[in-house]
Formats: C-alpha cells, sequence, structure tokens
C-alpha cells in the first residue's frame, strides 16, 4: 500500500492531498528515512509522523482495503508508549499556556459598557 494513502486512511491527515504535501515537506519518516508519497509500506514499517507541533512514533499493523471510522483507524497501527507520553506531556503545556494567555488577555481587553459605569462613579468627583 502506498505510504500517502495509509496516511490518509490511518486518518493522520484529512486528505491525502495533504498527506503527500507533509511527505515531501520531510515531515514523515518511514524507517528512519525520508521518503516519498508513493513508497510501499508494509506490515511492521515504523512511522515517524510531525504534524504541527505534535509527533506520532507509530509501527504499522494493518493496511486497510478502504478508510474506515477513526475508531477502526486506530487499530491500523501501534504508537510507542514514550511517543504516547511526549504527545501528552506537550498537549498539557500547550493547554496550560493558553489558559495563561487568556488570563493576561483578560487583564488587558477593554472593559464592559458596566465596568465603565463602575469605573465612571469610582472616579467621578464629588460636586
Amino acid at each position: 500500500m502506498r505510504l500517502d494513502k495509509w496516511l490518509w486512511a490511518a486518518r493522520f491527515f484529512k486528505t491525502r492531498k495533504l498527506a503527500v504535501e507533509a511527505i515531501n515537506g520531510g515531515k514523515v519518516h518511514l524507517n528512519g528515512q525520508r521518503t516519498k508519497p508513493g513508497k510501499e509500506i508494509h506490515n511492521g514499517s515504523r512511522l515517524r509522523i510531525h504534524k504541527g507541533s505534535l509527533e506520532w512514533e507509530v509501527e504499522v499493523k494493518v493496511l486497510p482495503n478502504q478508510r474506515r471510522p477513526a475508531s477502526e483507524a486506530a487499530l491500523f497501527y501501534e504508537e510507542d508508549e514514550e511517543s504516547i507520553k511526549k504527545r501528552q506531556r506537550l498537549a498539557a503545556e500547550l493547554r496550560d499556556q493558553r489558559i495563561a494567555a487568556g488570563a493576561q488577555q483578560a487583564q488587558t481587553e477593554k472593559p464592559s459598557k458596566r465596568n465603565r459605569r463602575m469605573i465612571h462613579r469610582f472616579t467621578r468627583k464629588p460636586e
């Protein structure tokens, strides 16, 4: 089976075109080496897939005849334990960064109409 077709069937990429672009861009390595989209893969092939800031290290288990639902697609490969832990740790860090950025944004955003009225009441000089 072609590498780009397997990546699409295993639902790592939404379209085969995106899979081809990732492979050509060096984001997918087959058995530790850069490869081409038409390269044949077999059961037991090892893949390292970079997508955004995430990285998977998987071993091919099944070569499907057609694209299946995501619940079944997860059975097409087996991911390394270290890869799972690294991805979960990175996801937690990104989540913490988003929360911190949200707190900073909340402090720097414009006051609402209600808040502006409260500020004016507080700062207004008594007559």
